[in-house]
């Protein structure tokens, strides 16, 4: 009787779930409690096909697996609104919740609700105040939080600091304050906690993190930042450097001037201006310079134009930001990343342990005012997207003018793709190739939806312009400047003009930057630098550039070598790099009419994936070792005509 009855209520439970909403019910519910969303999620509707079709989502945003719903991701979409929590809940399999580089604004939801869930990210939004203590509490699975670049105040709360299974955090560039919690998770790989509030020791749980993870608050201390002073010994220093003060500033003008009299830093801004003209080296000796591990031990104080700069201003974008003066930049030990199109640049690292990059530009276009640079600048700081470096701050002198950007530590992808590598040292491989594109692609969508006046939204797209953070995420930059080069310096170095478009018609449109995004996908995937990037002027070099190489090798029988040997595949991804390669190929279509235009383009990449699913004859490519095809691939592996 006891089994009958067990038998029962296990029945009643579960035709009670089949009664419940379905996951699309549930999701359209979900929807309506945002706003903005009408382009966004216009295939979320409930007459059209399922959210999942076993691990294909069928709906925008969404991860599937078996047919249920594992994550959404509602990313880069001006989304606002209300986060429905008590919706959610009704997917009982919800791992990943990402509603980063969005507006919505307010406290933060409560997502302790969602006790399944393993990564939450919501950084790049207006969330703002408190969090409360238990605001993370019963989230046994959290791994991964990411809540930077929002509004938060007042102290971190335990519950969050006391995730059992916590890997990653993220809380940069919010308002909180007080002390840093202890962590003693033992998979803790990061905490970003730079640019708030804090004050205190950092605990020592955290101590072998890297310093510019803590960076921006000025009032912690303790390994790895500088050690924490008592207050007596605070009094002492006080008392010395009172008493001592002018012999020091003596000795100290001493020193800059017995140092940076000579010809130091001028050489090197002579050598800037010289890699600026006409004498570019070849692209592996270029490529090795573009490491930020180079050139060390330089001041920028050492600069002609030093005094002439004491009394300039910077100007920050946000005011969230802990602010400095330009004089404690020009003061800073720093070193000599490198010359580029535009100026040098430097890392200068201030006082307080922040690293910075500044950035000189000698060609603006003079004939723009004061008014309408800081306006264009104004535009470019609102800008945040978790693959744009966005700058801080920036200077404006009618001789030349500063910008100034977080420093990152990862170089650029061009570093990564052409510098001569330690013997035994493996290139980036597939997934971390595709990823980056990913990246570049969704940064640059974002560059042309929120920039629509100008014809070229980047117009400076390249491989050296493409920095990686720690995790391999790539941020652009150098973006949106082509208003304020001068014209003649402009079309002799910016990628946009070494276009087909203009070479041959002396036009740009809002496909150039898609010609640019072509041949980065080009270099990404053969690991060959691109002649492009040197041509100077119309009529370039005489050599073929990458698009022609690859045009003229797909008329041919050709094989997976076609792709860079440093690169490690994922087994049997040969058949999605095949289809980025055609995709780079027709962003790089001579053609314009013929052209794809970025949405498609941008789509197309986002729908790749590391492994193919669509091929059914993969398993025989291959081997174990590289994951690369034997097979020769031909011009029917493309839909496109191919032109030389």
């Amino acid at each position: 009787m006891d089994h009958f009855l067990l038998l029962f209520v296990l029945t009643i439970c579960l035709v009670g779930a089949s009664w419940g909403e379905s996951e699309a019910e549930i999701l359209i519910q979900f929807k309506n409690s945002l706003s903005n969303y009408e382009s966004a999620l216009q295939n979320w509707n409930a007459w059209g096909s399922s959210p999942c079709t076993g691990n294909h989502p069928n709906w925008t945003g969404l991860r599937c697996s078996n047919g249920t719903i594992l994550g959404l991701k509602l990313e880069n979409m001006g989304l606002m609104g209300v986060i429905d929590i008590d919706t959610l809940t009704g997917l009982p399999l919800l791992r990943t919740l990402s509603f980063m580089n969005n507006s919505f604004d307010g406290p933060l939801p409560d997502v302790n609700k969602l006790t399944s869930l393993k990564a939450l990210y919501l950084s790049y939004n207006f969330f703002s105040g408190e969090i409360r203590e238990d605001g993370f509490a019963n989230m046994n699975a959290l791994q991964k939080v990411y809540l930077a670049r929002n509004q938060f105040s007042g102290n971190i709360p335990k519950s969050l600091a006391a995730l059992p299974r916590l890997s990653q955090l993220s809380l940069e560039g919010n308002r909180f304050q007080g002390k840093i919690p202890d962590f003693h998770q033992k998979d803790l790989e990061m905490v970003n906690l730079a640019n708030n509030l804090l004050e205190g020791r950092i605990p020592d749980s955290l101590s072998m993190m890297d310093s510019s993870l803590f960076a921006g608050n000025k009032d912690l201390c303790g390994k790895p930042l500088p050690q924490c002073k008592s207050s007596k010994k605070r009094t002492i220093i006080i008392i010395i450097t009172v008493v001592g003060g002018s012999v020091v500033s003596l000795a100290a003008i001493a020193a800059v001037y017995y140092i940076f009299s000579g010809r130091t830093i001028k050489s090197q801004f002579k050598k800037g201006q010289e890699k600026n003209g006409s004498n570019i080296g070849a692209p592996r000796k270029d490529a090795r310079s573009l490491c930020c591990k180079e050139n060390h031990g330089k001041v920028l104080s050492g600069s002609s134009h030093y005094k002439k700069l004491e009394k300039a201003k910077l100007h920050f974008f946000r005011n969230d930001r802990e602010k400095f003066e330009l004089q404690d930049l020009l003061r800073a030990s720093a070193e000599v990343l490198g010359s580029g199109s535009f100026g040098s640049s430097y890392k200068a690292v201030l006082l307080d342990g922040r690293a910075m990059v500044v950035k000189r530009f000698r060609q603006m276009n003079n004939n723009i005012g004061k008014e309408e640079f800081h306006e264009h600048m104004g535009k470019l700081g609102m800008l945040y997207h978790p693959n744009l470096l966005t700058p801080v701050a920036f200077c404006y002198r009618k001789e030349e003018k500063l910008l100034v950007f977080d420093y990152v530590p990862n170089c650029s992808l061009a570093s990564h793709l052409h510098a001569r590598r330690a013997p035994g040292q493996s290139g980036l491989d597939w997934p971390t190739r595709l990823k980056i594109i990913k990246g570049v692609a969704q940064g640059l969508a974002y560059l042309h939806r929120e920039l629509p006046s100008l014809a070229v939204p980047h117009g400076h797209l390249k491989s050296s312009n493409v920095l990686l953070d720690n995790n391999f995420e790539p941020l652009l930059t150098d973006y949106g400047l082509v208003p304020l080069i001068n014209k003649e310096h402009a079309q002799q170095f910016m990628v946009a003009y070494k276009s087909p478009e203009f070479t041959q018609y002396n036009r740009t449109t809002r496909k150039t930057d898609v010609w640019s995004l072509g041949i980065m996908i080009l270099e990404l995937l053969t690991g060959k630098f691109p002649v492009n990037y040197l041509r100077q002027g119309k009529g370039g070099s005489g050599n073929a550039d990458l698009a022609t190489w690859v045009n003229s090798v797909v008329r041919e029988e050709w094989t997976g070598e076609v792709f860079d040997k440093d690169m490690k595949a994922t087994m049997n991804g040969e058949g999605e790099m095949l289809k980025l390669l055609k995709i780079g190929m027709c962003c790089c279509e001579t053609n314009i009419e013929r052209r794809w235009d970025l949405k498609e383009a941008v789509d197309k990449i986002q729908e790749l994936k590391e492994r193919d699913s669509d091929m059914e004859d993969c398993s025989s490519y291959g081997s174990e070792g590289d994951g690369y095809s034997s097979r020769a691939i031909t011009e029917d592996d493309f839909s496109f005509s191919v032109n030389a």
